[in-house]
């Protein structure tokens, strides 16, 4: 989807997440990646879950939380920009957001029910849009944006993160082993 997609459609702060995802049908790639998701941490235990790779870094529990948070704030904002929403949306704070949640208090499959759940319906979302739903622009956190660069921000953002997970917590030579 990447290459689909002009550099004036999302601020360039976004770039690493869109540079992640792959080419093809995007509804396919959403929904693939997050099989994936689930598989990657499903059968994490509850020690894998709250290990956090260096201090002050999130648990694995709230990086699944911050994903599905994000993914509804990015939803909400394709949402109102593609049914011609003209209000200038807010930003939100990520660091708030998982502070003020209780992530580690819940099960990881609770966790990645929600984040499927959230998955979903983005995904029956994307799919109600028209070619020039897609092409719409908005303001969001004051920056001009399109809906299909919000898309793209969503898979891009996932993948980023397990990514992350990946290499930073599961490759950490202190990460808890699985029982």
């Amino acid at each position: 989807m990447q290459n689909m997609l002009a550099e004036d459609e999302y601020a360039s702060s976004y770039s690493s997440y869109v540079k992640l995802v792959p080419d093809g049908d995007i509804i396919q790639t959403l929904a693939k990646q997050m099989e994936k998701t689930i598989g990657l941490l499903l059968d994490i235990s509850d020690e894998q879950a709250h290990f956090r790779y260096a201090p002050g870094k999130w648990t694995i529990k709230e990086i699944i939380g911050h994903m599905a948070d994000s993914e509804r704030v990015m939803a909400y904002r394709l949402l109102a920009i593609a049914r011609g929403d003209t209000v200038s949306l807010p930003g939100f704070d990520e660091k708030e957001y998982a502070q003020h949640a209780s992530f580690d208090k819940q099960s990881v499959k609770d966790l990645l029910q929600n984040l499927n759940i959230v998955r979903q319906s983005t995904i029956h979302l994307i799919k109600s849009l028209t070619k020039e739903d897609l092409l719409r622009r908005g303001t969001a956190n004051n920056t001009e944006i399109t809906v299909r660069a919000l898309i793209a921000i969503i898979a891009g953002h996932e993948l980023h993160h397990c990514n992350i997970i990946r290499d930073r917590y599961f490759g950490d030579a202190t990460y808890p082993k699985a029982i």
